[in-house]
């Protein structure tokens, strides 16, 4: 009767962890087909830059990758400068200008109309404008 009784239980345990081990594979694929969907869609985002004096401007332009995107430089740009750039993934979106006069410096990042980045001044050209992608967010 005993031997019955553990024979029962073990194969209850295994029919148990084999039901337990499908569902977390199924999170598990789910989770990876997130990923995936997060890195290769893409998204537009505006890049906007005002000022005067401004040497050069680096953004993401959508090209590397999410965690090595190639910059792109733009020198002694007229301004107000703007700049439509496709991005991929969790690619976060930066612009980075470099002025003589950094008081009147601005630079925003827009994405669906929505400013989602701005800064002014010291803080535009110490830091730039670098946002979260919206694809994370």
């Amino acid at each position: 009767m005993k031997r019955t009784a553990r024979t029962a239980v073990s194969a209850f345990a295994v029919a148990g962890l084999a039901l337990g081990l499908g569902a977390c594979s199924e999170v598990a694929e789910k989770a990876a087909d997130q990923v995936d969907k997060s890195v290769n869609e893409t998204y537009e985002v505006t890049y906007e830059v005002s000022g005067k004096g401004i040497e050069s401007i680096d953004y993401h332009a959508g090209g590397g990758t999410a965690m090595e995107p190639k910059i792109e430089t733009e020198k002694k740009p007229a301004t107000p400068w703007k700049k439509t750039v496709t991005l991929k993934g969790i690619m976060p979106p930066a612009v980075m200008p470099i002025s003589l006069d950094p008081a009147g410096l601005s630079c925003k990042v827009i994405h669906a109309g929505k400013v989602i980045k701005e800064a002014k001044g010291e803080q535009a050209m110490a830091g730039g404008c670098v946002a979260v992608s919206p694809i994370v967010g």
